[in-house]
């Protein structure tokens, strides 16, 4: 049995607040964010919109894009590190929202690479035929532990989220090998104070080592190489992170997927985000070969080969 992606959905912020809205506010400047970072805009969700709903409102999309119900849900799982609260967990929450009674649920703590650390958690139940469907969602609302007096950090991130129903897929499609990985030693790079705390030069070092080394482990682990690839996706938080590991891959740059001028550092929903970008846009294409790469706090790190397509 092979597992998938059956379904997808997702959920951004009406407001958009430009590089140009920062200068106002902070020192910094369009063109330094935009050489710096490729961002030139981000989502914010206003004061009335916790991460639970934007959850929410991504996962309705993909039960309803996989032609399924939530009574069909296995199990919920939300990667988060901006949850409403403590406890109960955000996937709880949804569970109740979205009538998904028969589900388990339970939040995933990676950080950036959370949405990977759930799909390849989601993957090993589908195949393993325990559970039929299982909702994975990756959603943050990082401007409420963004200090915006902090221009190192507060110039990147988004708020959004973007959910996927994995499932059982057809011979040959669904997820063919993955990488999980986590480095603890580099905790001290990037962790939550009250805010967010970023050593961004040793935070980029590691990115743009390790997203290029993960992509090529996936493709290896699959009996793939470079050539086999049709696109990418990696974690959308830095333009010249995502080039470094587009040219590890050797493709054209139209074979990458780029939301990060649109949407910033979205976190754990930026992978998920830029699926429905892409598939929107036609990109992606039924039995293409897409490799998804993130990284994150922790240090942790995921990737995945998937032939898209049920």
């Amino acid at each position: 049995m092979n597992a998938g992606i059956v379904g997808i959905g997702r959920y951004l912020p009406e407001k958009i607040v430009t590089n140009a809205d920062l200068e106002k506010i902070m020192d910094t400047s369009d063109e330094w964010i935009r050489t710096r970072t490729g961002i030139e805009e981000r989502r914010i969700a206003d004061d009335s919109i916790n991460t639970s709903d934007m959850g929410f409102a991504a996962a309705q999309k993909a039960i309803e894009d996989a032609g399924i119900t939530p009574l069909d849900i296995d199990l919920i799982l939300v990667a988060t590190v901006t949850p409403d609260q403590p406890f109960p967990s955000v996937a709880c929450m949804l569970q109740e929202r979205l009538g998904a009674k028969k589900a388990a649920a339970m939040d995933v703590s990676a950080a950036c690479a959370g949405f990977m650390y759930g799909i390849v958690t989601g993957k090993q139940f589908v195949e393993a035929g325990v559970y039929k469907h299982v909702l994975v969602v990756g959603v943050e609302k990082l401007s409420k532990i963004t200090d915006w007096n902090d221009r190192n950090t507060a110039v990147l991130f988004g708020d959004g989220a973007g959910a996927v129903i994995v499932g059982e897929v057809s011979e040959g499609r669904g997820i063919l090998s993955f990488e999980l990985g986590a480095d603890g030693t580099g905790a001290k790079h990037l962790y939550q104070d009250e805010y967010i705390i970023m050593n961004g030069r040793e935070v980029f070092k590691f990115a743009v080592r390790q997203m290029g080394e993960s992509c090529i482990n996936v493709l290896e682990k699959a009996g793939l190489t470079k050539e086999d690839v049709d696109f990418l996706i990696p974690h959308q938080a830095n333009i010249r992170i995502m080039e470094a590991s587009r040219q590890r891959l050797e493709l054209p740059v139209e074979k990458m997927s780029k939301t990060v001028h649109k949407y910033g550092n979205t976190s754990a929903a930026s992978i998920p985000i830029s699926i429905v970008e892409e598939i929107e846009a036609g990109k992606i294409k039924e039995d293409d070969l897409i490799v998804m790469v993130g990284f994150g706090g922790g240090l942790t790190w995921g990737a995945i080969a998937i032939r898209w397509g049920k």
